[in-house]
């Protein structure tokens, strides 16, 4: 096969941390198969005369701490010029996130391999997919009802409470029983009654790590990172000050893997990160799952690189 030509839409790559950054290193790993790489905004996109558009500039990345990227100058292309597309644009999951999916989704209709499926990305919350796999989780409550949360936060006695749309740890609340702050909490949170969150029974296990466990194409990479949350903290993400330790996938762990794991590949969600804490499943991260860079350190492995031989062999199959 020709060379592949991939295009990544993702944040401002001048903004990102190129030593922990999990989109640099899946281009670095197409540019080392030689593939052209190109690079937009979510603000590039655009609808023109029947196709789905975007004003990209090609990309040469480096493996680096200082000058990781070089530019082109920017020019308009369809879509269709690519055979992958890359959607890696963090949350926050706003409107205008959604409205690039429906252009992403117009692309991939004519042939373009979109990671991940942008029906998907809209379907699966990052949270409330863990829904669909019950026996997976632990105890739960969705709602915007305080008085049902409170009746929740009893009945368990010590809980998380966090929004349906936040990332890296966002205004996530531990609550116990007879906590006097619990009201407040629970009026901030649900806008007095106005918006659903997510209540969780307290997982003690917390203290040995909340797991990212890697899954491409259904089957997950063999370490996870566990992170370890900061003195004086209950949340373990990296963004929140938590300490990553790769460790090996325990048997519960793979056991996990094999309830979701097969229904992620139906949907069409290729690389997705899973949250783990103790026995229990807290979420799936499907926009833009991260700690590749972390578990190819700790291990010698090659995530991205895997990940690129399974979208080039994807491609071959569109195009047979």
């Amino acid at each position: 096969m020709d060379h592949l030509s991939l295009v990544i839409l993702m944040d401002p790559i001048e903004d990102i941390n190129p030593k922990k950054d999990s989109s640099l290193a899946m281009l670095l790993a197409a540019q080392k198969k030689g593939w052209n790489i190109d690079y937009i905004l979510q603000s590039d996109l655009f609808w023109h005369d029947g196709e789905a558009f975007a004003q990209v500039r090609r990309m040469e990345v480096f493996d680096r701490q200082k000058d990781w990227f070089k530019l082109q100058e920017p020019i308009a292309v369809p879509l269709t010029t690519f055979d992958i597309l890359l959607m890696r644009k963090d949350p926050p999951f706003d409107m205008d996130y959604i409205y690039s999916t429906y252009l992403l989704e117009q692309a991939e209709s004519q042939g373009v391999l979109v990671l991940n499926h942008p029906a998907s990305l809209r379907d699966f919350n990052e949270k409330l997919s863990t829904l669909w796999f019950p026996e997976c989780c632990a105890p739960m409550c969705v709602s915007a009802d305080m008085e049902r949360i409170k009746a929740f936060l009893h009945q368990q006695g010590d809980v998380v409470v966090k929004p349906l749309d936040g990332m890296g740890g966002e205004s996530i609340f531990r609550i116990r029983k007879e906590d006097p702050n619990t009201g407040v909490i629970l009026e901030m949170m649900t806008n007095r009654g106005r918006r659903l969150i997510m209540a969780q029974r307290f997982i003690k296990e917390i203290k040995q790590g909340d797991k990212r466990i890697l899954l491409i194409d259904g089957e997950p990479v063999d370490y996870a990172l566990a992170r370890i949350p900061a003195k004086g903290e209950t949340r373990g993400n990296l963004a929140a000050g938590g300490k990553g330790v790769a460790v090996p996938l325990s048997d519960r762990d793979r056991w996990i893997c094999q309830q979701v794991g097969p229904t992620l590949k139906e949907k069409g969600l290729i690389f997705v990160g899973l949250d783990v804490i103790g026995d229990y499943l807290t979420e799936i991260n499907v926009t833009s799952p991260t700690c590749i860079r972390e578990l190819d350190r700790a291990h010698n492995l090659d995530i991205a690189g895997q990940l690129m031989d399974v979208l080039e062999q994807k491609v071959k199959e569109v195009k047979r």
